[in-house]
């Protein structure tokens, strides 16, 4: 359908935000009048695939949405990032839609939500887990903050001729190590393997003391989206074709 913003999320907490439905994985699906979304997993070939196949099930845009982890002193969880370039492990830059972009960050600040909109932001194959690695990151590419996925999403949208925007959220800042070992307990989407879980708790017991407050940064990443997608309305501020 002409007019559809295809949004490609990694984590099911990033999918809830816009939508309460059961999603299945790897699969596009329509939210709204021109809207759908993807519940695409973590990582580039994730995000590659899932950018795909809402290109296949109609989308004319792309948006990279969810959560990203600070590299700039001072960027506290909770804050939005409308980023101007999105470089990639190779420094290779892709330009946001200019137009989508500045419709965007005109309803967040009319909205009054706490926003950074210039600097870059940088998309790495791999996380980053400790503030000696966001150091080296931040002093190589001088980027603010740090995904994995949308460098992928930038480049399917080259290829096929489409207008892409980024919109995430702040969750981890830059003096916050994130225990590596969390990694084992998770699945593709961020979410907990129970048993996994337990498991990795029982051989590193000093997670128990890291997990809460990473769960309340999350919380913060994740209620700023929904703030900003109620502010943006539909198509996240992308001037439709035709009425939402």
């Amino acid at each position: 359908m002409p007019g559809t913003v295809g949004i490609v999320t990694a984590l099911a907490a990033e999918a809830r935000v816009l939508t309460r439905r059961s999603l299945r994985v790897r699969t596009a699906a329509a939210i709204g009048a021109g809207e759908s979304v993807v519940l695409a997993g973590m990582g580039q070939q994730a995000a590659r695939e899932g950018a795909l196949a809402l290109i296949a099930a109609g989308a004319d845009a792309l948006v990279s949405f969810g959560v990203a982890g600070g590299l700039a002193p001072g960027l506290r969880s909770g804050t939005l990032f409308c980023p101007s370039c999105v470089l990639d492990e190779r420094s290779r830059d892709y330009q946001p839609d200019p137009l989508w972009r500045a419709s965007l960050i005109r309803r967040l600040k009319a909205a009054g939500l706490p926003l950074v909109e210039q600097g870059s932001l940088l998309s790495l194959p791999a996380p980053l887990h400790s503030v000696e690695e966001k150091g080296r990151m931040r002093e190589r590419h001088q980027s603010l903050a740090v995904d994995m996925e949308s460098a992928a999403i930038a480049m399917v949208a080259g290829e096929h001729r489409l207008p892409f925007l980024v919109l995430r959220a702040i969750v981890d800042e830059r003096e916050d190590n994130v225990p590596a070992e969390l990694q084992d307990g998770i699945d593709a989407w961020g979410r907990p393997r129970a048993l996994s879980m337990l498991g990795t708790l029982l051989r590193h017991p000093r997670l128990l003391t890291a997990l809460p407050p990473l769960a309340a940064r999350m919380g913060k990443a994740t209620r700023a989206l929904h703030l900003a997608v109620q502010a943006a309305g539909c198509g996240l501020g992308r001037e439709a074709k035709q009425p939402c």
